[in-house]
């Protein structure tokens, strides 16, 4: 397996040294590094991973406030939308979640938007750190605080701790696996080109599904591409299908309205 890039923390402003520190000291990671590949950085706007050198893309960030996620909680078309119809949401039907692939938590934020409550894994401890701070800077907002109270975030690999899973299961478990994407979108390509050196491809996808059939006790719901192969293993009952995506369902019981 090949090393991971060389990523350094560094505070944007004298203010953010402190927090550069902590996060430094959170995620093993040095503040000094001349042949560093990528930053994480700190300043007024929060975390964000930058990669370094010529002709490098923006900074990617997690941001529940502004850009694509208000505009899809303002406009995203409610439960009429495929990933709500996906997971079961039904008018007095609000199903707990378990997103075992939690990424920049943008589906979760969906989900959250529409009531439902979640509890996120993501493994990969950078991308946890985004998604961590923009959970804490949305909580400052009065509006979106309801929705992000309901996301709950834990790092670490999603077959272990389902494994090991305590406590109420999920009614509902909800994987996106990474997958080679083809993509021609700049924001898809932008974090891709970030992303894809720290987490690969999911290539233990067909066991993640295997323990969320073990444990969801309601439905397991996959997110792929379109054209793409159904995970190795169980079939799905059905897919949803969109213009880029498509949601194979496993149904295991009949979701009802609480009482």
């Amino acid at each position: 397996m090949s090393s991971l890039p060389v990523v350094r923390v560094e505070a944007l402003a004298p203010q953010y040294a402190e927090q550069a520190s902590s996060w430094a000291s959170r995620l093993g990671l040095p503040l000094q590094a001349d042949h560093a590949e990528f930053a994480l950085q700190l300043d007024e706007t929060g975390l964000q991973l930058q990669l370094l050198g010529p002709q490098a893309p923006g900074p990617v960030r997690v941001d529940f406030l502004e850009g694509g996620a208000a505009h899809r909680r303002q406009f995203g078309g409610g439960s009429g939308q495929m990933i709500a119809k996906a997971v079961g949401i039904q008018p007095g039907i609000r199903p707990s979640i378990l997103d075992a692939t939690a990424g920049l938590g943008r589906d979760a934020f969906v989900l959250a938007t529409l009531g439902c409550d979640l509890v996120m894994i993501e493994r990969q401890p950078l991308i946890a750190a985004l998604l961590e701070d923009g959970l804490a800077r949305a909580r400052n907002d009065m509006e979106v605080r309801t929705i992000v109270e309901r996301m709950h975030l834990r790092q670490g690999n999603a077959i272990e701790l389902m494994v090991d899973w305590q406590g109420e299961p999920p009614q509902v478990i909800y994987l996106d696996p990474m997958f080679p994407h083809r993509e021609k979108s700049a924001l898809v390509k932008k974090e891709m080109r970030l992303f894809r050196p720290f987490v690969g491809d999911d290539l233990d996808a067909d066991t993640l599904l295997v323990q969320a059939l073990a444990l969801a006790t309601h439905r397991v719901v996959v997110k792929r591409p379109r054209k793409a192969p159904v995970i190795a293993g169980a079939k799905p009952g059905y897919s949803l299908e969109g213009k880029s995506s498509r949601y194979d369902i496993y149904p295991k019981k009949k979701l009802t309205p609480s009482v």
